[in-house]
């Protein structure tokens, strides 16, 4: 089976100039851990919980009054990861798991042209998929 067929097509995304504040809340409201990063419909990177963690714990280290507001100070392009790992979506299912497995991510934006956003794999829709393979098999 190929990526595009278990790639989820609607997705919540941020500009670079977004702030952390703005995406700590779409992230918690929406129990969304991977927010790809957008100029355009061209993706430029992407925040991760774990980002935003970093970047919390950061101003909690450095006296921060107010996390929030430190967290409001902050554009998202400052700490998304910029390199990220994409896959195309004719790729298969089981080279995007090995992909995740060898880098330690936990979703793979899916590009295809010129880094244009088509989708988001994660990793739960990869256990999904061979929970229902299995099954099938049985």
């Amino acid at each position: 089976m190929l990526v595009k067929d278990v790639m989820k097509t609607q997705l919540v995304t941020l500009k670079a100039d977004s702030k952390l504040g703005f995406a700590e809340d779409i992230m918690y409201l929406g129990r969304i851990r991977h927010l790809p990063v957008l100029r355009g419909d061209c993706l430029v990177g992407i925040l991760t919980q774990r980002d935003l963690y970093k970047a919390s714990l950061t101003s909690m280290l450095t006296n921060w009054k107010e996390n929030k507001e430190f967290l409001d100070s902050i554009q998202v392009s400052e700490v998304m990861t910029k390199n990220v790992t994409t896959i195309s979506p004719d790729a298969t299912v089981e080279d995007a798991a090995q992909i995740m497995i060898d880098k330690k991510v936990g979703c793979l934006p899916v590009v295809k042209d010129k880094n244009k956003l088509v989708g988001l794999i994660t990793e739960t829709d990869v256990l999904q998929y061979f929970v229902n393979e299995n099954k099938k098999n049985q």
